[in-house]
This record gives C-alpha cells, sequence and structure tokens, in this order.
C-alpha cells in the first residue's frame, strides 16, 4: 500500500460515550464486515466487555475505504489503562475525540484528549448521541470549542447508533488526517501497542511499524527486554487475522512469535530485525508498576494449586500481572498480586471465577509503602503485616496520585469537601463553560476503597474522575491490627495515618461484630496499634438456661448449676476457637 494513502487513527472517549458502537459503524459502511456478521460491540471479543459495556482490552483492525488503508485502535477509556492508550496514541497520526452529546466533557476524556496533544496527533470532535431527548447539542458543543479552541463547524453530529452522520467521519478521517511520515532510520523499528497470549500460537504482538519493514520468518529483536524470536506469521486484523506477506512502514498489523510470556515483549517495547539491529529505542517505553495489591485465597486451602496455575497463565497474556505467594494463619495459602488499579483488580478476579471456576476470598486491597530504616536500609511492603518493628523504622513513605474530578458547577462544595474528608488537598479550579474541573492531589490509600463511589452519590452520577501516580511522601503512619478473642489477626491489619486511627478501628469492630458469629462463650473484638488498645467490642456468648430442669427447692441448688456452667465457658473460653468467615476480610472494602 502507498504511504500516502494509509490513515492510522484510533478513538477516544469516557466510558460509554458510544466508542465501540462508532467502531461497529465504521467497520459495517467500509464493508469490513458483512451486515449478517455484526453484532454490538464486535471489536470488544470478552464477555466481562460485553456485560460492562467498557472496553478493556485495545482492538486494532484494518478497514479499506475509496481506495485508502484505515487502521483503526479501539482503545480502553478507563484510567487504569491510560499506559496502553498513551501506547496507541504513539501508534497513530489522529484521532476521534467522542463526546456523548448529553453528558458532555468528562475526567478520562480530558486525560486522553491531554495525552493525544502531546502525541502531536490531528484531533477530529464528534459529537455522539445527538437522536437522544437529553442531548444538549450547543452547551456541549461550547464545552468541546473551548477545550480545543476549534470551530463550530469542526465539530461533527452522529449517531452511532443509528448511522446518522456517520459517512462524515470517513470523509473527515481521509481528509484531514496525515498521513504516516518515514523518519530518517534506515534500520527497521516497530512499536509494541498491545500484546497478548494464545494457547495455541504463543505470544501475539500488535505492531505500528514505523521504519523498515518485517516479513514473515523473520528473526526479531526487543529492544528493551533483549528477547529475540522469530514472526512465525505476520499480517492485519479485519477484523480476524488475515495473514500476509510483510508489514510495511506506516503500517499497523499483527506479529506472531515464538515467545513464551508477554514478560518478553511488553507493551511499548521496540522491535528490531536480529540481524540488522536499529539502536536507538522508541521513546516512551516504561516498565509499568503496579500501586494495588490484594491478597488471593481459595475458598478452601485444597485449590491453592489450581488458583496459582490460574494466575500463572492470566500473567503470560498480561504483563502488569506481579504475584507472590502468601501464607495467612487464618486463610491459609494465598497469592498476594499486584494491579494497576481496583478495575483491573475487579476484572482479574471475576475472570478467575469464572474462566478457571474458583471461589476466592480476597482480602482489602492495599498500596505499597516505602521504608527507610534506622540502619539506612530501604524497605519496600506490600502488606500492612509486612512492617518491620516499630523501633527500626526511620520513617514510612506512602504514595500521593495528582487527580482530576469534573463536574456540573453546583456540585463543587460537595467535591472538595470529599477530598479534605480523604486527606487531599485541592490545587487548583477552573471551569469549561458549565462544568468545573478540581484538581486535587490525595494519598492513594484513602481513595482505594469506596473514594469513587462517594463521588457518585454526592454528584448525583454526574461527576468523572482521573488520577496519576505523583509521588512518596512521608506521613505519620501507624499500623492497626485487629484481634479476634487476643490473637492477632494479620489478614485484617492496615496501614493508615495516625489522625485516622481511632475513627477506623472503631468503625471496623463494629463491622466485625456483625459478620463474626457468636460462640459458646464471649469474644473480644479489639483493634490496637503496637499493643495499645484503641477500640473494643464483645461478641455476647449463646446462653443456655441451665436451671430450666430444677422446680422449687432451694435457691442454691440454682447457683452450683450456675456456677458450674460458668466455670465451663471459662474453660471453652481459653481453648475455643473462632472460626472467622470470609466476609471479615472485605469489612473495610466498604467503609460506610
Amino acid at each position: 500500500m502507498n504511504q500516502s494513502h494509509i490513515r492510522n487513527f484510533c478513538i477516544i472517549a469516557h466510558i460509554d460515550h458510544g466508542k465501540s458502537t462508532l467502531a461497529d459503524r465504521l467497520l459495517e459502511i467500509t464493508g469490513t464486515v458483512e451486515k449478517r456478521n455484526m453484532k454490538a460491540q464486535l471489536l470488544d471479543r470478552m464477555d466481562l466487555e460485553r456485560e460492562k459495556g467498557i472496553t478493556i482490552k485495545l482492538a486494532p483492525v484494518r478497514m479499506e475505504y475509496r481506495g485508502y488503508e484505515l487502521n483503526l485502535i479501539d482503545t480502553p477509556g478507563h484510567v487504569d489503562f491510560s499506559y496502553e492508550v498513551s501506547r496507541s496514541l504513539q501508534a497513530c497520526e489522529g484521532a476521534l475525540l467522542v463526546v456523548d452529546a448529553s453528558q458532555g466533557i468528562q475526567a478520562q476524556t480530558l486525560a486522553n484528549v491531554y495525552l493525544a496533544m502531546a502525541a502531536d496527533l490531528h484531533i477530529i470532535p464528534v459529537l455522539n448521541k445527538i437522536d437522544l431527548p437529553a442531548a444538549d447539542v450547543d452547551r456541549v458543543s461550547r464545552e468541546v470549542i473551548s477545550l480545543l479552541g476549534c470551530k463550530q463547524e469542526d465539530i461533527l453530529m452522529i449517531s452511532a447508533k443509528t448511522g446518522q452522520g456517520v459517512e462524515s467521519v470517513l470523509e473527515c478521517i481521509v481528509s484531514d488526517i496525515p498521513a504516516p511520515k518515514p523518519s530518517s532510520e534506515l534500520k527497521t523499528r516497530a512499536l509494541i501497542f498491545d500484546s497478548y497470549y494464545d494457547d495455541y500460537r504463543g505470544v501475539i504482538l500488535y505492531v505500528r511499524v514505523i521504519d523498515g519493514h518485517i516479513a514473515k520468518n523473520a528473526h526479531i529483536k526487543m529492544l528493551a527486554t533483549s528477547a529475540q524470536g522469530i514472526a512465525l506469521e505476520v499480517g492485519a486484523l479485519k477484523p480476524d487475522m488475515t495473514a500476509g506477506i510483510e508489514l510495511q512502514t506506516g503500517e499497523i498489523g499483527y506479529i506472531v512469535t515464538n515467545l513464551k510470556s508477554t514478560r518478553e515483549a511488553r507493551v511499548g517495547d521496540t522491535i528490531t530485525l536480529a540481524n540488522n539491529p536499529a539502536t536507538e529505542p522508541l521513546p516512551g517505553y516504561r516498565n509499568v508498576q503496579p500501586f494495588v495489591y490484594a491478597g488471593f485465597f481459595p475458598e478452601s486451602n485444597e485449590y491453592y494449586q489450581e488458583l496459582k496455575d490460574a494466575i500463572e497463565k492470566l500473567s503470560l497474556s498480561d504483563s502488569a500481572l506481579q504475584f507472590a505467594p502468601e501464607n495467612s494463619p487464618v486463610l491459609g495459602f494465598g497469592v498476594r498480586i499486584g494491579f494497576l488499579g481496583l478495575l483491573h483488580m475487579d476484572i482479574i478476579r471475576e475472570r478467575l471465577e469464572r474462566e478457571y471456576n474458583l471461589g476466592l476470598v480476597v482480602t482489602n486491597p492495599s498500596t505499597d509503602y516505602q521504608i527507610r530504616l534506622i540502619t539506612g536500609d530501604e524497605v519496600d511492603i506490600k502488606s500492612a503485616s509486612d512492617l518491620p518493628e516499630v523501633t527500626k523504622i526511620a520513617e514510612i513513605r506512602e504514595p500521593w496520585i495528582k487527580g482530576e474530578i469534573v463536574v456540573p458547577q453546583n456540585y463543587v462544595g460537595p467535591v472538595i469537601q470529599l477530598i479534605n474528608n480523604k486527606r487531599g488537598q485541592q490545587t487548583n479550579l477552573s471551569y469549561i463553560d458549565e462544568r468545573a474541573m478540581v484538581s486535587f492531589e490525595a494519598p492513594l490509600a484513602n481513595l482505594l476503597t469506596d473514594f469513587y463511589d462517594q463521588l457518585k452519590s454526592i454528584t448525583s452520577g454526574y461527576g468523572s474522575f482521573n488520577y496519576e501516580l505523583d509521588d512518596y511522601r512521608v506521613e505519620d503512619l501507624v499500623k492497626v491490627d485487629f484481634y479476634v478473642a487476643g490473637e492477632v489477626v494479620g489478614a485484617l491489619s492496615v496501614m493508615v495515618h495516625r489522625s485516622e486511627a481511632q475513627r477506623l478501628g472503631r468503625e471496623t469492630v463494629e463491622k466485625l461484630k456483625e459478620v463474626i458469629p457468636r460462640q459458646n462463650f464471649q469474644v473480644a473484638l479489639q483493634a490496637g496499634i503496637n499493643g495499645r488498645f484503641i477500640a473494643r467490642e464483645d461478641l455476647s456468648a449463646y446462653r443456655k438456661d441451665v436451671t430450666t430442669g430444677l422446680y422449687g427447692g432451694d435457691v442454691s441448688r440454682k447457683k452450683k448449676v450456675l456456677a458450674k456452667q460458668a466455670k465451663g465457658k471459662k474453660r471453652m473460653k481459653r481453648f475455643g476457637k473462632v472460626d472467622i468467615p470470609a466476609e471479615a476480610f472485605t469489612v473495610m472494602l466498604k467503609r460506610d
């Protein structure tokens, strides 16, 4: 294909603004997929994506339109996958910015627009869902104009569901998005913008060829990981894999390799030819680090090996997934897994439960902490139970994020109040037409559990939230331990700021009282810092009326029987064991 006839573009939008539906219409109009084979959200292959109505895994597809080769990348909209989105944008020259005409610009739209601007892409604004009764075209158009600095006539008005105006989007792609420009580099370089593991074929890479070409059976090399392999098959997705002879400069396609894991070919890495390698990698590669951790335990210990095998299989196609074995006195053997965010965690949990038929107990998610010891050594901990002795610690640093919340103007007060309650600091407040953008900084640990739910609640569903990791800051943090019948339950321990420890301890023991079943003896539920108790609740014992069989007679007979019962209960308390149900380990997920 002549390079001047190639157009590479992606669709960026907030969740549920019609990104996948627009992709469906483009495939239909260009004849890439026959009408009889069409189905909604065609590019979303996973059942989870269809159920949740979100794109989790990006998908490239090649279309032919009036002699032009159009390569589309349908990107995820969620903040957890922002690195994947940034790599996809690097593979393109243009972007369709899709905005819901009834909802307007949202936080993740803004974040992805800034990424597109940083990648120097030509942005085509598209207003979707104009056929809805709730659509407010004038207001949302003003928002788009103030964001992009474009003119009213530059905004395309469409309805992706009915197909209205979609033809004009294709015309605009051909006329406005620039063709790929060849660089001065003569050696082959291609950008990996996605990779996954296929059980039958090995690691499959989605790539954009920047310089040179990659032919079938070529020996390839990854510049960041130094892994080498063979391009067993090359081709394009139309939308199914269609094999070709080679991928040329400017083209987007796939490469089937003989690699065994995506850790050898990570997203953002540069591919070159092994026999004539390029020395300069493409810019922007970074090793993606998880910053949310949770313990995954099987409901019964006999399924531990199955859980371990399942996670190993999932990690083959998800290079961001990091895991290590974990052992808990209460829950037995399990695995501690690192995730990119809470949505990533939910997806992995659901996939383990569905695809591998596992029953799971998941502990409260936490983040990692950097600890400097008195000796000067640095320690990184992923769980509160790994914290060294307090006497050995010089300082504890926790991760902070930079966040943006976009809300209608009349909700600004409650949003700032919510940020303050989470130990956050508002840094900026700006207005886009009738919406306000609140910029803030906050500790990540305080946003992990229910921040998004509370935001949706106080803004009547209109608030949207986007964030990125900023840095680690020294704070006055303590470990709160929870005791059941005098024994520490390590899986429940949490790191928390000293000012919040008392409240959190009190709330958690109250919730534990609701989920732990009563015993035949009294059970104390306590929260403590460094062995000093800060909260307590008692589970009262079951009472059996042992005097029912005594009719009349002296009162001392009753006293004697009750004293015998009290002695027995004392003995039970000493040797009795409290079974803690699985729900107890998730009491902090929903604090309200």
